[in-house]
């Protein structure tokens, strides 16, 4: 099976490198000369035209979206649609709201198409060496791709989480937690910052990565941020965010179910243009470690 992929952001690059080390076919559609002369370079076939993109794929044609949510996910299959037929597949591992991909695969399925959302997990390690990854639409097409999933893994981080939009349903819930956790991480080092004590909060963090009832990825970005800079000086602590927690927010007020811990973390992040917060630093910070997600530094340039 050669399958397509489309989009070579922080997430879309390496998870190119990461099929190709698992010895699946791939075929890459971008804009971006530079990005596709790299992947060349590592045994990577790229393409900057649409049609001679599809139709170096395997039929069915599967087709996996690493773009932006929103417009630019209905932009890129509106681009491909004149080119699929039925029986092919279209993947969306972005972040995408559930229920715009709900609608997506109603409209898809009219044209004979399959669409699953796919929500990606992992950062950018775990894009280019095994992603976590849940899975929504319909079970025959999850069962066909398992074997792709399986693979991209690292044989262990995906499951299917059941019809259309599921997928992207639990990514959201995943990414709604992850802000509460990563608000309690950042409000423990404000602590140990604004203590009496002289701390060193990157030999802090190193204890707490090995051992720990709290360690875990998150606590290793934040020891990976605080090694290259102790006292995170040249960061603003503005934290940049995406939707989900917003979503998850909605649907929490929609079924009436209370999520203070999460609630609490998102108002915190529209709190952050107070810039000088360590806690707001310490999340810019681990942010961009594990995601490659837009840091603010104090020269506005960033490094």
């Amino acid at each position: 099976m050669k399958i397509g992929l489309i989009g070579l952001g922080k997430m879309g690059y390496p998870l190119a490198l990461n099929f190709r080390d698992n010895n699946i076919e791939l075929a890459v559609y971008s804009k971006n000369s530079e990005k596709l002369r790299k992947l060349k370079e590592q045994d990577v076939n790229g393409f900057s035209e649409i049609d001679k993109f599809v139709l170096e794929l395997s039929e069915p044609k599967v087709i996996w979206l690493m773009v932006p949510s929103g417009q630019a996910v209905d932009d890129i299959i509106s681009e491909l649609i004149p080119y699929l037929s039925n029986g092919d597949i279209i993947i969306d591992g972005g972040n995408s709201n559930y229920k715009d991909s709900v609608k997506r695969y109603e409209d898809l399925k009219k044209l004979g198409i399959s669409f699953m959302d796919v929500g990606t997990s992992g950062g950018i390690e775990g894009a280019r060496n095994g992603a976590c990854l849940m899975i929504g639409g319909d079970k025959e097409t999850y069962i066909y791709l398992e074997n792709i999933f399986n693979r991209i893994s690292g044989k262990s981080g995906f499951g299917f989480m059941g019809y259309s939009g599921a997928g992207h349903y639990v990514k959201m819930i995943h990414n709604a937690i992850e802000y509460g956790m990563m608000q309690a991480i950042g409000e423990g080092f404000q602590l140990l910052y604004e203590s009496q004590y002289d701390m060193n909060l990157y030999e802090i963090s190193k204890v707490w990565q090995k051992g720990s009832i709290i360690s875990g990825l998150l606590m290793d970005t934040a020891a990976e941020a605080l090694k290259k800079d102790g006292e995170l000086s040249d960061i603003e602590g503005e934290i940049s965010f995406s939707g989900e927690a917003d979503w998850a927010l909605e649907e929490a007020i929609n079924l009436k179910v209370s999520i203070p811990v999460i609630t609490s973390a998102l108002f915190s992040r529209y709190k952050s243009k107070d810039k000088e917060r360590f806690s707001e630093k310490i999340l810019s910070a681990m942010r961009n470690e594990f995601g490659g997600h837009e840091i603010l530094y104090k020269d506005k340039v960033e490094k």
